[in-house]
């Protein structure tokens, strides 16, 4: 007889907000097993500029790329050893993202597929070369944030290598700012890439904290 008691008591002390479970709709709750892969969609699609010792530069898009830290703010891209891009940042440490928007779409597919190894991507693409103010790695100027990026590690995964890297400075452009001093990225109408399409993201469903905050 104790034991169901302390049994009952065990499931009376879920919070009740914990017991009520939400029924989904039966299309959406029938699932398929698939083998292991990466379904983590939708990913940012940014641009990467880097430079060797020499000076010659290039843009790779990098879709494996995200935030690891906030302090000291860090970052991650992740990119296959043979690409062009790859040993210049192994060789200097450094690179910068350049947010993409709805505009840069055509230049981030490109810049995706061409490799830098006989193309000039910012002759080809009419793109604006800025100086950086911490890096050598050149800024895209049409991307409205450029991040600037020193590596601290490259851990060798497999198929990609993870550059982990601090942020060394960060560019916004006075485009999207408003009289009050606030960014507003969504007016850039930035993109993101998911299982192999680019796509725009048309309005904002809410602002961090809403779902708690009074009204």
């Amino acid at each position: 007889m104790k034991k169901n008691q302390n049994q009952g008591k065990q499931k009376n002390s879920i919070p009740k907000n914990r017991r009520k479970i939400r029924k989904g709709s039966a299309e959406t709750c029938r699932k398929q097993l698939w083998k292991p892969g990466n379904m983590l969609y939708p990913v940012p699609a940014v641009m990467v500029t880097a430079v060797d010792k020499s000076g010659r530069d290039n843009i790779i898009t990098v879709a494996w790329t995200g935030t690891v830290c906030t302090n000291p703010p860090m970052v991650y891209i992740s990119v296959r050893p043979e690409r062009y891009s790859y040993p210049m940042i192994k060789e200097t440490g450094e690179f910068v993202i350049n947010l993409t928007t709805r505009e840069l779409t055509y230049a981030t597919d490109y810049c995706g597929v061409r490799s830098g190894r006989d193309t000039d991507k910012f002759d080809v693409l009419k793109l604006t070369r800025q100086n950086a103010s911490k890096i050598a790695a050149p800024l895209i100027g049409e991307s409205p944030v450029n991040i600037e990026c020193r590596v601290t590690q490259c851990i060798e995964l497999g198929s990609h290598h993870m550059f982990l890297a601090e942020v060394a400075a960060v560019h916004v452009s006075e485009k999207y700012m408003d009289e009050k001093g606030k960014f507003h990225l969504e007016e850039a109408q930035p993109v993101v890439y998911s299982h192999g399409a680019y796509c725009g993201l048309d309005q904002i469903l809410g602002t961090f904290g809403y779902s708690v905050r009074k009204k």
